[in-house]
């Protein structure tokens, strides 16, 4: 989740998923995607700030490589929106601000996307720091047994470098917006914006912040998130009628 102030409130961007999509298709959500074995390469370890993988993997509490998350984070939030969650060689928040360095930097979206090029490589050659210490791990949420496709799934959230603008990729998502948490879950209540469970309980989460600042505060806060690991509930003839959340009181009678 990428936040920004405004004058009033926060806002956090978000993107519409294509509709030839296999998995939340035409859904409004937060940049994100897979970790992928390169997100856990020594090399990118040694281009992050102030978060050793020791470190992440006892907030995510498996036994090793949690850095890769804070890691693919940065690298989907840069291919998928492209905004670069990095510290240039003077320590300041990576500018793109001159036209020849946004061409310059959106070329290397493109080629890290495609995979032509690593991200560890590309922040060598601009002498770039990945600003992991920035980036709040909020909530972790779990397909429900007897979905089709499963997933296990970390949430973050982080101030959008201020010198950047994010715009989506228009291969995996079609629109992008900026919106305040309450405006966003008004309009999917409306159906104006369609959402999965997830992407509603997070900007739940947002709702009641209105600075950047308090919003990762009360990230922070949190610590270590429960896992949240839905029900599925079925009728009699086997078919699937609804999604039981933990605090639900029927949760602990399902099976």
């Amino acid at each position: 989740m990428l936040l920004r102030d405004t004058p009033t409130d926060l806002e956090v961007f978000m993107m519409q998923r294509t509709t030839s999509a296999a998995f939340a298709s035409g859904m409004y959500v937060f940049p994100g995607g897979r970790v992928d074995d390169v997100d856990g390469a020594a090399e990118l370890n040694d281009l992050c700030d102030g978060l050793s993988d020791a470190e992440a993997s006892d907030l995510l509490r498996v036994p090793r490589g949690g850095l890769a998350y804070w890691v693919a984070a940065i690298r989907e939030s840069f291919e998928e929106a492209g905004v670069l969650i990095a510290r240039d060689h003077s320590g300041d928040f990576v500018k793109l601000e001159d036209p020849e360095v946004q061409r310059r930097f959106a070329r290397a979206r493109h080629a890290v996307h495609e995979g032509s090029l690593s991200l560890a490589e590309f922040c060598r050659v601009e002498q770039l720091r990945l600003a992991v210490d920035t980036i709040r791990y909020v909530s972790h949420w779990i397909t429900p047994v007897g979905e089709a496709r499963r997933f296990d799934t970390r949430f973050f959230v982080a101030v959008s470098p201020p010198a950047q603008d994010p715009l989506h990729d228009d291969q995996e998502t079609i629109d992008s917006l900026w919106v305040t948490p309450n405006e966003a879950l008004l309009r999917a209540k409306r159906g104006d914006l369609a959402m999965i469970p997830p992407t509603v309980a997070n900007l739940q989460f947002l709702a009641p912040h209105h600075t950047t600042r308090d919003a990762v505060a009360a990230a922070q806060s949190i610590g270590v998130p429960t896992p949240i690991l839905p029900k599925l509930q079925f009728d009699d003839d086997g078919r699937v009628v609804g999604i039981v959340f933990p605090d639900d009181p029927r949760y602990g009678e399902l099976p």
